[in-house]
């Protein structure tokens, strides 16, 4: 007999809570959206809404990109013990500047010098620009050595459309023409290296 009050008990208080809850909840009238906004506060009408949490400030965050570019240069110039890997920062933002590839930049010098590790003496010169019979082009500084090579490399080449190795070549070292173009070729395989 107890098992049976127990099931009309709950065949009773089922239905009985199903209608309270209907009931209940379609007296009470639907709380209004909330729309946040950013900066302000909200004034919210009494209901049940006034429970709900709403944020009284808001949580920035940012998220910082970096050039990759620099570290790339700088591993290679560390792969070949170059001295010019400290400046490997100066090389992006100097080439960035006119808009030269800085790979392209770190190539010539590969082709030109080793790196800079067969340059004139006190020139600076990592780039083979203006070296030629007995005549050396000297720079300061590597830093000078850059900007000024970049200026050069936009006036001179950049500016009139000469922007491929092959097209540079041309004007840059005009005997490699003879031999088959193997400056151009040599740029090629470097900056190919530079990006693995």
């Amino acid at each position: 007999m107890p098992k049976i009050i127990w099931v009309i008990a709950f065949l009773v208080s089922v239905p009985a809570t199903l209608l309270t809850s209907f009931l209940l909840l379609h007296t009470f009238p639907a709380p209004a959206l909330i729309t946040p906004q950013i900066g302000t506060s909200q004034v919210l009408a009494a209901s049940v809404s006034d429970f709900i949490s709403v944020p009284t400030s808001i949580i920035n965050s940012q998220v910082f990109s970096a050039d990759a570019r620099s570290l790339v240069i700088q591993k290679y110039l560390r792969r070949y013990n170059s001295p010019l890997e400290p400046f490997a920062p100066d090389l992006v933002a100097s080439a960035d500047s006119v808009g030269l590839d800085p790979y392209l930049l770190v190539a010539i010098a590969q082709q030109e010098s080793n790196l800079c590790k067969r340059i004139p003496v006190d020139s600076y010169n990592c780039w083979g620009y203006g070296i030629y019979g007995d005549k050396v082009t000297r720079f300061q500084s590597y830093p000078v050595a850059i900007a000024t090579i970049v200026k050069g490399l936009k006036k001179n080449y950049l500016d009139k459309g000469l922007d491929t190795p092959e097209e540079i070549m041309t004007r840059y070292t005009p005997p490699s023409l003879e031999n088959g173009g193997a400056w151009a070729k040599g740029i090629n395989q470097f900056l190919a290296e530079i990006g693995e």
